[in-house]
């Protein structure tokens, strides 16, 4: 039979293990509820969103005088030979539509307007400008039908990616401020970001 003082010693401890027990139960809350605001907040490091929405493709853009239709993107990898090193680029294809209401005039879109957004954080990569019917530069004019066309980037001839984001800038139709001494005719210009499009990227080798 137990004694007073074994009874006292028991009750001790339990209120000891229960009141430990209590500290712990809090701790385990606390820490589960610091993973969740992390998740929730993009981990550690501070998230930072996009003020311009991500679009997937096939996708239509509608940013200044242009209408973009997003369709597909090409990595083109020419191999290795015995007369030049390995190359690749990166085409981006598209539906184009000149919707200048503004000027009503045939125009080429400027490579700075189509951007590829690099996974790693680093600058966008301006392009070397749209192709529309195997022409550079082509100028596609105002109330025609759409141009099937491609804006090209240069990437590392091991650029695998299997999903590429490119950024779409458009300008916009305003004049400059006439207290700087300046026409006060708008025209198109100030280019601001529209959107980002995210396309699935497939890998075509080409021989020269």
């Amino acid at each position: 039979m137990e004694s007073l003082d074994d009874v006292i010693d028991a009750m001790i401890a339990d209120r000891v293990i229960h009141r430990h027990r209590r500290k712990w139960l809090i701790a385990i809350a606390l820490v589960v509820g610091l993973a969740l605001v992390l998740l929730a907040t993009g981990g550690w490091k501070e998230k930072k969103g996009r003020s311009v929405p991500t679009l997937t493709a096939p996708a239509t853009v509608t940013a200044g005088k242009w209408e973009y239709n997003f369709t597909k993107a090409e990595i083109v990898v020419t191999p290795k030979s015995e007369y030049r090193e390995a190359e690749a680029v990166l085409q981006v294809h598209f539906e184009l539509k000149n919707i200048d209401e503004e000027e009503q005039k045939s125009d080429s879109v400027s490579g700075d307007l189509l951007r590829l957004v690099p996974g790693d954080g680093s600058e966008p990569v301006k392009s070397n400008g749209n192709s529309c019917r195997d022409t550079l530069h082509w100028r596609v004019v105002y109330g025609l039908p759409p141009e099937s066309c491609f804006t090209e980037f240069k990437v590392p001839a091991d650029f695998k990616a299997t999903e590429v984001e490119v950024g779409v800038l458009g300008e916009k139709y305003e004049s400059d401020n006439g207290l700087l001494g300046v026409s006060e005719d708008p025209y198109w210009h100030n280019e601001e970001a529209v959107a980002v499009v995210r396309l699935p990227a497939m890998i075509r080798t080409e021989t020269k």
